[in-house]
């Protein structure tokens, strides 16, 4: 069993809580991606379980195995980091063997699980190349074949695409996805990108200020979350926060509405102000302001944009929060 367990973990730093009695429970197999904006603890947790950071309360669990204070080496899981970490004066096939050899496997053991690594990866034929012969997303490849050959029951992974640029991130992502599900084991992946979270969990975990917000799969995240703050950093543009009162609505402080709910024949009717359009090629984003609050809505691109925009809400697109920000339909 590879399924990762965090029971009442708490980190703090000078008496500062920066993980604040996280409960969580990853399954066996699972993809779990914990996303959130910079410094939330989703690093910090990924550290922990690994075994890099200590825990300052609660309790860790690998499998059946208690692991607060077991070695890093010891706890069976493969790190895959921000940084490819490779070793410039190796060979593809020197760098995904070197955790190996460090363990004393055998030569034949060690050629065939780079073998087949190599060949999960499409790596085969750039083996004896060095590092500096390959382009950014083959050296995540050999980074990822590293952790690969050591068969552990989980791999953490800590924004492993943030270096590559727009169209390998896409690819990696379809290739990480790929991965998982040839490896059959537990990932566990951090980013601060909502896309990547959305695209590639099983479930996803969204953090703030070292507390969990809501865990649960892609599509509930979006279509259901949990607080004005998950509903605010899951989607893009972000949705649209307005005072309840405008939209006629009732037992609410707060309505929420995506840009891409704006205009579509509704029966609330609202009249804005123009103040900036984005042409995103198929679509543009059209900014404008209600009650001194920063809004969009998101049209086609062929669509005409006057000065004013004449937006039409169906009540059914509406999120309703109460005044501290708890989704409350």
């Amino acid at each position: 069993m590879s399924s990762v367990v965090l029971k009442g973990v708490s980190k703090a730093y000078d008496k500062k809580k920066v993980i604040d009695n996280i409960d969580l429970a990853i399954k066996d197999k699972e993809f779990l991606v914990l996303v959130g904006p910079s410094g939330c603890g989703k690093s910090t947790i990924l550290r922990m379980i690994a075994g890099l950071e200590d825990i300052t309360e609660g309790e860790i669990y690998i499998g059946d195995k208690k692991v607060n204070d077991i070695q890093p080496k010891d706890r069976d899981i493969a790190f895959v980091f921000q940084s490819y970490a490779l070793y410039p004066h190796m060979t593809v096939r020197e760098n995904i063997a070197f955790g190996l050899k460090m363990r004393k496997f055998d030569k034949e053991t060690i050629e065939k699980k780079v073998a087949e690594a190599a060949q999960i990866l499409g790596l085969d034929e750039y083996l004896d190349r060095k590092p500096k012969q390959l382009s950014g997303g083959q050296r995540q490849r050999v980074a990822l074949g590293r952790a690969i050959v050591r068969n552990p029951k989980v791999f953490l992974m800590d924004e492993p695409l943030s270096n590559l640029d727009a169209k390998l991130r896409v690819q990696m992502r379809s290739e990480i996805k790929k991965l998982h599900q040839k490896l059959e084991t537990t990932f566990i992946y951090v980013t601060h990108d909502q896309t990547e979270a959305l695209t590639m969990g099983d479930r996803v975990v969204v953090l703030d200020k070292g507390v969990i917000q809501q865990a649960a799969p892609p599509e509930e995240i979006y279509n259901n979350p949990s607080n004005t703050f998950v509903a605010g950093f899951v989607g893009s543009p972000q949705m649209n926060f307005i005072d309840a009162k405008r939209l006629r609505c009732k037992n609410a402080a707060i309505a929420g509405v995506r840009p891409e709910k704006m205009v579509c024949g509704g029966a609330i009717k609202l009249t804005v102000e123009v103040d900036m359009v984005e042409l995103l090629g198929s679509e543009q984003i059209v900014y404008f302001y209600i009650d001194g609050k920063k809004c969009s809505a998101k049209l086609p691109a062929g669509k005409p944009v006057g000065s004013t925009l004449e937006l039409s809400i169906n009540k059914q697109d509406v999120y309703l929060f109460d005044a501290s920000g708890i989704n409350n339909p």
